[in-house]
């Protein structure tokens, strides 16, 4: 008897004890992200800023080549690139992106590549020198069919029946836009004055440097495809090196092929508009990195169905960039032409988004972005 009212006197005294010490845990506030963060994953903002960059470096590009006598378009790539790699090491500085330091193998092994972006970039700039921003706009979706046969060619790739009749609203879109060019340069010069007929001169000049433009575009991104799996670039490593080996040879080109006489270096940079152009040319180097930075963000915060749509959209913003700050013809025509461009655009990004639900045999990486090598490549950029 005694011994049970021991233990049951502890019993009571014990539970006394914890009655007077037992203190309830806090109630956990549910963790709230900061609100940069919170901006930084709303997807709506990675989508806006890759559309603004594009149509940034499409419309500074045109100012500065929009220029009465600007010939030096070497010069011009040559600024961007440094503009680019000094932008791009400044960010590695500050821990925002990390790529590969130099290595004199790799380099050797990507000079090729460069070659290559070199004659991308300088005819893009020709091209677009002659040529409205619309009809720039539509005629580059042909370089989409050069690539997508280049990868039935050489890398065993296939091509969808939905996706055959996107080219062909590309190739209708293309015919449309010239045809659209071609008649209001008649109507508005006359057809048989000497005016219409240095309009019509123009507008060839563009159309031979586009088709160039589309035939090193195509080159570039089956070449680098080929390329990257030697060096396994990811895609800031693939900017780095790009820019890096394109400033000597740009250097070089601008030195020995332009015009460095005073006299031309005035008509090309005219007092009353040097320090815009000056802006414009820098602007356009750094848009180059927005670019492929708002890009690999619209992946990794959306997805890869997602940034493929919205490059596909993307060409309609870029196309009225051209109608509303240029003189860029407005017609029934020309703006039909970019209407089957866009919806082109969709169609094709739709043959994709079906070609990427099926089985992985004989699909056709066509819908990465010139700067890219994949969009993995893209996420891995940011990781440190």
């Amino acid at each position: 008897m005694g011994d049970e009212k021991k233990r049951d006197n502890f019993e009571i005294e014990m539970g006394e004890h914890k009655a007077n010490h037992y203190e309830p845990p806090p109630a956990q506030r549910p963790l709230q992200p900061p609100p940069l963060a919170s901006v930084a994953n709303n997807p709506i903002v990675p989508i806006l800023s890759y559309c603004g960059s594009s149509i940034l470096m499409t419309v500074t590009n045109k100012f500065v080549l929009s220029g009465l006598d600007f010939n030096l378009n070497f010069f011009l790539l040559c600024v961007q690139s440094v503009v680019c790699v000094i932008a791009i090491q400044s960010c590695k500085t500050a821990g925002v992106i990390t790529y590969r330091d130099f290595n004199s193998d790799e380099a050797k092994k990507w000079f090729p590549i460069s070659l290559l972006l070199i004659g991308m970039i300088y005819t893009s700039t020709k091209a677009l020198q002659f040529l409205s921003i619309p009809v720039y706009t539509i005629f580059k979706n042909l370089t989409i069919i050069l690539i997508a046969y280049g990868e039935v060619l050489w890398f065993g790739g296939s091509v969808t029946g939905l996706a055959l009749f996107s080219f062909g609203l590309m190739v209708m879109s293309s015919i449309i836009a010239a045809w659209a060019d071609i008649q209001h340069a008649l109507q508005n010069y006359g057809h048989s004055s000497t005016e219409a007929t240095a309009k019509i001169s123009t507008l060839n000049a563009g159309y031979i440097w586009m088709m160039f433009n589309c035939f090193c575009s195509a080159a570039y991104v089956l070449g680098m495809r080929k390329r990257i799996k030697l060096t396994n670039f990811k895609d800031f490593d693939t900017m780095y090196y790009n820019n890096l080996l394109s400033i000597p040879i740009l250097l070089i080109c601008s030195i020995f092929f332009e015009n460095w006489s005073s006299e031309n270096i005035s008509k090309n940079f005219p007092a009353a508009q040097r320090n815009n152009l000056i802006l414009a040319m820098i602007f356009s180097g750094l848009s180059s990195v927005f670019i492929s930075y708002t890009s690999a963000w619209c992946v990794r915060v959306t997805s890869s169905t997602t940034y493929s749509m919205v490059g596909a959209l993307n060409k309609l913003p870029i196309a009225l960039s051209g109608l509303i700050f240029f003189d860029a013809p407005v017609t029934f025509p020309s703006v039909s032409a970019i209407g089957v461009g866009f919806v082109s655009g969709i169609v094709y990004a739709l043959a994709k988004v079906k070609q990427s639900s099926k089985p992985k045999t004989g699909i056709l990486p066509t819908s990465n972005p010139p700067i890219s090598a994949s969009s993995q490549s893209m996420r891995d950029g940011f990781k440190s």
